[in-house]
């Protein structure tokens, strides 16, 4: 996607957080002006004389044409969070492997309760921090004690448990910032599927994995996704006929929704939509392998879409029949809350966008302070808000570190 073209103020923000990650006080102080003008001018609210301008490029070390130029800079980005504890736990750090390995079924307990936590708990990531090490490792070395025993129904409940972990430590790592390491457990949640061969597993686990290629901003990463989304379908279909099956038939096909959204095939993605729908009507408001399928996300995935489609009025006006209480996934609200902001945000509907705001943050602090498109919505605001509604975003972007 195309970003806008920016100001100057907003390139000297960029360059003086980039080189040295400076504050205004220094900054403004040797170059001859005030902290108050210096932040006027990166918000927009006065425009610097071409000597002042001159100062502040030598002070950043820049040329002044990089304050001119129309070249698109990078928007505000989501600081990486990935906890230590969970690389090394990813990367081998596990109990030594002469200790016994946990039960089965206290693993399975363990991994349900910390998928329950992920999707309900307003506090996930530094909750998740807290338990994942540990359960990554003593289910990684429950599989390898499993692999040569004699146990064959041990082994598969062990196999099917590690699917299901990696698949919220996908989620984690992509919500984190560490794309690669989500590529990663996703690809360890595919294997451990196989591995067990249960064909619903099998298929939340490409369900994964498309989330991961959407999240890419690789060339073909994003219809990658929708490929392997249809081939999941296809595999789906080789499976008897279930209502779990049906679910995950249907998240898959919400999976290549975004992807043909993502590569603005608006009305192939609004036709897949129509034929997703009837899917969530058979199976309810579920939650089969964690993927929160049925109407209700149905209904959030037609807000996103008219959303990316730049078609507000039609997102809103989607969004009004949504009741996101039915939702068993904090996530998921959060997501329908957000997509709703920035319906408001391309109306220029400031006071509205703020209010969705401050809503995302008392939802899940942790999860507003990683979103992208939430602190670029901020950052917006910033440099048109009212006086009326300034104080408020401005407090809101020191909270999430965009005034340094």
């Amino acid at each position: 996607m195309d970003t806008p073209k920016l100001p100057v103020g907003e390139r000297i923000r960029y360059y003086r957080r980039k080189n040295g990650h400076r504050k205004q006080a220094a900054v403004a102080g040797l170059c001859g002006i005030t902290e108050r003008y210096l932040s006027d001018i990166e918000n927009g609210r006065k425009v610097p004389s071409a000597e002042v301008l001159a100062r502040i490029a030598v002070e950043l070390g820049v040329p002044v044409a990089c304050l001119l130029t129309e070249e698109s800079l990078a928007e505000p980005a989501a600081p990486l969070t990935t906890a230590p504890a969970v690389v090394r736990a990813l990367m081998g750090h596990g109990p030594p492997r002469s200790s016994a390995p946990v039960a089965p079924s206290h693993l399975r307990e363990r991994v349900e309760h910390a998928w329950r936590m992920w999707q309900s708990s307003e506090s996930r990531f530094s909750e998740a921090e807290e338990v994942l090490p540990a359960l990554i490792g003593e289910v990684e070395h429950a599989v390898r004690s499993q692999r040569d025993g004699s146990d064959a129904s041990a082994r598969r409940e062990v196999l099917r448990t590690a699917a299901d972990l990696y698949g919220l430590v996908r989620s984690y790592c992509r919500r984190t910032g560490r794309l690669d390491l989500s590529l990663m457990v996703a690809d360890r949640a595919i294997r451990a599927a196989e591995d067990a061969d249960d064909p619903l597993r099998i298929a939340a686990a490409q369900w994964n994995l498309g989330h991961v290629l959407l999240s890419h901003d690789q060339p073909g990463a994003v219809a990658e996704a929708g490929e392997v989304a249809a081939l999941a379908v296809e595999q789906l279909r080789q499976t008897p006929v279930t209502a779990d099956a049906a679910a995950l038939h249907g998240a898959l096909e919400l999976v290549a929704v975004v992807a043909d959204a993502r590569q603005r095939n608006w009305w192939q993605a609004r036709e897949r939509l129509e034929k997703a729908a009837p899917l969530g009507e058979r199976v309810g408001d579920s939650n089969v392998a964690w993927t929160v399928f049925g109407p209700t996300n149905v209904s959030l995935h037609a807000i996103s879409i008219e959303m990316m489609a730049g078609e507000a009025a039609e997102g809103l006006h989607v969004a009004d029949g949504v009741d996101i209480s039915r939702l068993p996934s904090r996530e998921r609200q959060f997501t329908f809350t957000l997509d709703v902001a920035r319906c408001y945000d391309l109306r220029r509907d400031d006071a509205a966008v703020l209010v969705h705001l401050l809503s995302l943050e008392a939802l899940s602090a942790e999860d507003f302070v990683r979103s992208p498109l939430a602190r670029q919505m901020v950052a917006g605001l910033l440099k048109r808000v009212r006086p009326t509604y300034r104080r408020q975003v401005t407090d809101l972007a020191e909270r999430l570190g965009l005034m340094a």
